[in-house]
């Protein structure tokens, strides 16, 4: 009945695009999942949505395409000293959104404001090898490094380095919000325009128009944003995770419509509480081992997705070999039972030696039907060792978070950056930062490797986060839809989806 009422679906879905293309005036009708203060935010913390908007509305000096290649924004071109220590941008003929000149003093002005909003995170450490700014003559800008960073000009296409003014975007596209009557209601959409070139920095093209598009965007959660592809209401579904997959079909008939990302990332369990059970090292260790990983993903029924035992994933590049997976010599069962008995040894050394009734560890993490089923398998499988999973109340009184976050850059310094101590997210350890700091000012590459190498061994004996595998990203799409790619961020900006290929 399930499977009739699937094909049943598509088939009205398919008459539905044939008789209108999936919009009434030509515009790609695009649902973007989250919510409306999320994504509609000024804000220098944006969610994956705002990401998105602000990637088309505003632009650093260089993006992401389709591939997530950087390619040039409102930089036109640039060169890298030899040393690797310098990179030189120059600006596109271009004006700010208030019609004055961009130059590289006020290019330079608006990159520090952006980098000065970014205090107190991640990113801000990601970004810690650049040391000074300069504009020089003209349209053109400096950044001097400390170290060499490889991976800075995919940092300086992060959607939060956009280059903002008052006054308008920056970017190749406009917003206009509008509220339209819709069925017997009111609904809001995102109108995405793109600007004249000339206003892009490019030469005048008299009929630019035809080769572009409008985007609708409809900002909803999954199941919402599910249930418009399915009625043929829009033909794009971006941003979903693991909270929704359950909700989306992953049979034959959706083999053209069903793309999944699996980046680099994390996707595990950060330790909160320094007390109680998990303030013990072997018993943080104990539940780490317990978890049977491929048994906790296959449940999903998703190829590509990794399990790993390692804080960093696995492969990256320049990985020098010298952290392997853990307990590879052991099963399950033995793994199981290890971790049991260092649970019930805590117990009656600590919790006035009664393990008659298992001990409640509580979890923080997203609503929907995927997350539930990851608390379910979760408790099902730390059952056994005497520990009793439940979901937190709130973040801040979990005693273990689940994080799921897509690398910003494939490099070990990315993954031990987000256990930073100053970043205050939960147990961490001074001398791992330390020793990532130790190797950002090493400029010998092979040096740097084994330092993060060490840094990476002395994070996991830590045991403060329980990795369990990479992040997972889904999208739904119709055939009509070009423009999107997938990629190894399993980003997909705005812009080139407005593209109409010639």
């Amino acid at each position: 009945m399930k499977a009739a009422s699937r094909i049943l679906s598509t088939f009205v879905s398919i008459v539905l695009l044939a008789g209108c293309g999936g919009s009434n005036d030509g515009a790609l009708d695009v649902a973007l999942i989250g919510t409306q203060d999320a994504v509609f935010t000024d804000s220098a913390r944006l969610s994956i949505g705002a990401q998105h908007l602000r990637a088309a509305t505003d632009s650093g000096l260089v993006t992401f395409n389709a591939q997530g290649e950087t390619v040039p924004a409102l930089a036109e071109r640039w060169i890298v000293t030899e040393d690797g220590l310098s990179f030189i941008f120059r600006l596109r003929d271009t004006t700010w959104p208030d019609g004055s000149p961009m130059t590289g003093e006020s290019a330079r002005a608006a990159l520090l404001s952006a980098i000065g909003q970014l205090e107190g995170t991640s990113l801000a450490l990601d970004l810690a090898p650049i040391e000074e700014i300069r504009a020089m003559a003209g349209r053109v800008i400096e950044i001097r490094l400390t170290s060499p960073e490889p991976y800075l000009l995919t940092l300086l296409a992060q959607p939060e380095l956009a280059l903002r003014r008052d006054g308008g975007g920056t970017g190749p596209m406009v917003l206009d919000r509008i509220d339209e009557a819709h069925d017997g209601g009111r609904r809001q959409i995102a109108r995405l325009d793109f600007k004249p070139p000339q206003e892009r920095g490019l030469p005048i093209d008299e009929n630019w128009e035809e080769d572009v598009r409008q985007i609708d965007l409809f900002v909803v959660d999954e199941p919402e944003a599910i249930r418009m592809f399915d009625a043929g209401e829009v033909e794009l579904v971006l941003g979903g995770d693991l909270g929704g997959f359950p909700l989306v079909d992953t049979g034959p008939l959706a083999t053209g419509t069903l793309r999944v990302d699996s980046p680099v990332g994390l996707f595990g369990l950060q330790v909160r509480s320094e007390t109680g059970l998990l303030g013990n090292e072997g018993v943080r260790e104990g539940i780490a081992m317990a978890i049977d990983r491929e048994a906790l993903l296959a449940r999903y029924n998703v190829g590509g997705w990794n399990p790993t035992t390692r804080p960093v994933s696995p492969g990256l590049p320049g990985d020098p070999g010298l952290v392997s997976e853990r307990w590879l010599d052991m099963d399950i069962e033995d793994r199981r039972t290890e971790a049991s008995a260092r649970i019930s040894a805590w117990r009656r050394q600590f919790d006035d030696g009664d393990t008659s009734q298992p001990v409640v560890v509580t979890v923080a993490l997203q609503e929907g039907p995927g997350w539930d089923l990851l608390l379910q398998n979760l408790a099902n499988q730390l059952a056994g060792i005497g520990i009793t999973i439940e979901r937190a109340e709130s973040r801040a009184q979990a005693q273990l978070v689940v994080i799921d976050r897509i690398a910003r850059f494939p490099a070990p310094r990315w993954f031990l950056n987000q256990f930073n101590c100053t970043l205050r997210r939960g147990l961490c350890s001074e001398e791992v930062d330390a020793l990532v700091a130790q190797a950002l000012a090493e400029t010998d590459t092979t040096a740097r490797a084994m330092l993060m190498a060490q840094a990476e061994a002395e994070f996991t004996l830590e045991n403060v986060y329980i990795p369990i595998g990479s992040p997972l990203r889904w999208s739904l799409l119709r055939g009509s839809v070009d423009g999107f790619e997938a990629n190894p961020h399993a980003f997909h900006p705005l812009p080139p989806l407005a593209e109409i290929p010639r």
